[in-house]
C-alpha cells in the first residue's frame, strides 16, 4: 500500500442526536467523494460536549448511533473511526467512548476514554469529566489494510505512556478524536501531537469538532495530521471542513530506520514489561 487517504471530518455539533448523525453522514461521504479511505469522526460528535448532555444522550453498544456509524462505513465501503458518544453499560455506568469499523460495517475495536478530563484552569477553563462519565481500562489496537492503528481519546494524548503502549502494540498510526478548548488547544494541541509523533515515528491524526463560540465548551477544533518526523503535515482551523491527506505507510518505517530510538531504549533502566500487552525482546518493542 503505496498511500492512505484519510479523512478528518471537523464538524459543528448541535443539540440534536438525530441532526448531528446526518451532519456526519454527509460529511462522511464527502470524505468519500475525495476518495478517503479512512475518516475519522470528532470526540462526542453526536452529542453536545457538556456533562449534563452525556447521560440524556447515553446508547448502549449497538445503539441507534452504533447502527447508523455501522452503516456508513457499510454504504461507503470505508474504514469509519466513529469519533466517540457517550456510550452506557448495563450497570449504568457511562463512558466516552470510540467505535471502529471496517468496510462490511463490522465493528473491529472499540476504546473507553482512559484519562478522565478534571481540569480547573485559573481564569480558563474548568470541567470534570468524572462527574458524570467512567474511565475505561484498556490500550486499543486495531489491524487495517494499510497497518496497525492506536487509538486514544483527547485527554488520553497528554500520557506518554499510553501512546507507548499502543506503539508497543505495534501501532504505526495513532488516532484522536479530540474536542481541546480554547484555553487548552492554543497552548498545548499542535505540541503534544508533535511530540507524540516524534516520541513513537508515527503518524497522528486528530480530529475535533467545528468551533462554536456560543456553546457552553468552545471546542478549538484545528484537526490535524502529524507524520512520523515530527512535522505538521495539514492543520485546519476552527471552520467545519474536511481533511484530506494522503500519508506515507513507508514513511514510518524509514523514519525508523534513519533514527533508531526504539531500538535504543534502555530496558535495563525503565520497563514497560509489567503491562500483560508488552513483551520486549532484548530491549527492542
Amino acid at each position: 500500500m503505496n498511500t492512505l487517504r484519510v479523512g478528518l471530518v471537523q464538524m459543528h455539533v448541535g443539540y440534536s442526536k438525530e441532526e448531528n448523525l446526518q451532519k456526519a453522514k454527509e460529511m462522511v461521504q464527502k470524505a468519500v467523494s475525495k476518495n478517503a479511505q479512512l475518516i475519522v469522526l470528532p470526540e462526542m460528535f453526536n452529542c453536545p460536549y457538556d456533562n449534563q448532555f452525556f447521560p440524556a444522550f447515553a446508547e448502549e453498544e449497538g445503539g441507534f448511533s452504533w447502527q447508523e456509524l455501522s452503516r456508513m462505513a457499510l454504504e461507503n465501503e470505508v474504514f469509519l473511526i466513529g469519533g466517540s458518544i457517550p456510550e452506557i453499560d448495563d450497570q449504568g455506568c457511562i463512558y466516552n467512548t470510540s467505535f471502529v469499523f471496517n468496510r462490511q460495517g463490522g465493528q473491529i475495536a472499540k476504546h473507553r476514554k482512559v484519562h478522565l478530563f478534571d481540569i480547573d484552569v485559573k481564569g480558563g477553563q474548568y470541567f470534570k469529566e468524572s462527574d458524570t462519565l467512567s474511565a475505561g481500562n484498556e490500550a486499543t489496537v486495531f489491524d487495517t489494510p494499510f497497518g496497525r492503528m492506536g487509538l486514544i481519546i483527547c485527554y488520553d494524548i497528554r500520557f506518554p505512556e499510553l501512546a507507548r503502549l499502543l506503539v508497543a502494540k505495534g501501532a504505526k498510526f495513532i488516532i484522536v478524536p479530540g474536542a481541546f478548548n480554547m484555553t487548552t488547544g492554543p497552548a498545548h494541541w499542535e505540541i503534544l501531537f508533535r511530540t507524540r509523533a516524534l516520541d513513537n515515528q508515527v503518524y497522528m491524526m486528530g480530529a475535533a469538532p467545528a468551533r462554536n463560540e456560543e456553546a457552553a465548551y468552545v471546542s478549538y477544533g484545528n484537526s490535524i495530521i502529524v507524520d512520523p518526523w515530527g512535522k505538521v503535515v495539514q492543520r485546519m482551523d476552527g471552520e467545519e471542513n474536511i481533511l484530506i491527506e494522503d500519508l506515507e505507510p513507508a514513511k514510518i518505517e524509514r523514519v525508523r530506520t534513519e533514527l533508531p530510538l526504539l531500538k535504543h531504549l534502555r530496558q535495563d533502566l525503565y520497563t514497560l514489561t509489567e503491562h500483560p500487552y508488552v513483551t520486549p525482546k532484548n530491549g527492542r518493542y
